[in-house]
């Protein structure tokens, strides 16, 4: 589809102009994935920083959305509302590295408490979503996604907070998407079916015998690590 190039001045403006009218019109429904940054460049004559510059201005607008390994796909025609947005549309929209970076505090307390109020019945719980997980190691790296952000819902359910559980809820499909897109970019599970077996082991036993700062520490340094590959920046 021609977009014709741009004046000189200014690109990432004009840049941004063009694209959002291309969504608001229609010709990039919901749901369709952007040509490339490069594609994008040679049709608007500008370059890539330009480009990229301008889709996190879409972003931010609520229109697109970056997915980590897929590309950037439409997610509204029309801009977020601003303060009345709601909140689940706001973590659609939101980078994967900044819901990770909540989550990781949201946790790492979370393993905490789980350690000092886990009942019989949240250890049962526990050692069966770390049970399933190394089932679902045998499948595709959904079902194995999922059965890892199950256990994680586990730990923060332990903790007795209804809002923190609610608030993990909230997380679980950005994070769902992001993770996809990350072990499958990486190939995280090309040598190791079942990667994070031994420090998932850990800490849900940590949370067992009620030691809090294990428990906390070995889930931070999981999140750090999965963090650093978010940010392309393996530990």
């Amino acid at each position: 589809m021609p977009l014709g190039a741009l004046r000189p001045s200014p690109l990432v403006e004009q840049a941004t102009q063009h694209l959002r009218e291309q969504i608001t019109k229609g010709e990039w429904p919901v749901g369709t994935r952007l040509p490339g940054e490069n594609a994008l460049a040679k049709a608007l004559g500008v370059g890539r920083s330009t480009v990229r510059e301008a889709l996190r201005a879409l972003a931010g607008a609520g229109l697109v959305q970056a997915r980590q390994g897929s590309g950037v796909f439409v997610i509204a025609t029309e801009p977020a509302t601003g303060p009345g947005e709601d909140w689940s549309a706001r973590l659609r929209r939101a980078a994967i590295t900044d819901v990770y970076e909540v989550r990781m505090m949201v946790e790492t307390q979370s393993a905490r408490l789980a350690a000092g109020r886990r009942t019989d019945e949240d250890v049962a719980a526990l050692e069966s979503a770390l049970e399933a997980r190394e089932r679902a190691a045998e499948g595709d790296d959904a079902a194995f996604v999922d059965a890892d952000i199950a256990l994680h819902a586990a730990v923060v359910s332990a903790a007795g907070n209804p809002v923190l559980t609610d608030l993990f809820a909230e997380f679980a499909p950005a994070l769902r998407d992001g993770l996809i897109g990350l072990v499958e970019e990486l190939g995280l599970r090309a040598h190791d079916r079942n990667p994070g077996h031994d420090t998932h082991a850990a800490l849900v036993a940590a949370i067992r015998r009620g030691d809090a700062e294990a428990a906390s520490g070995i889930l931070q340094a999981e999140l750090e690590q999965t963090l650093a590959h978010l940010h392309g920046k393996p530990r």
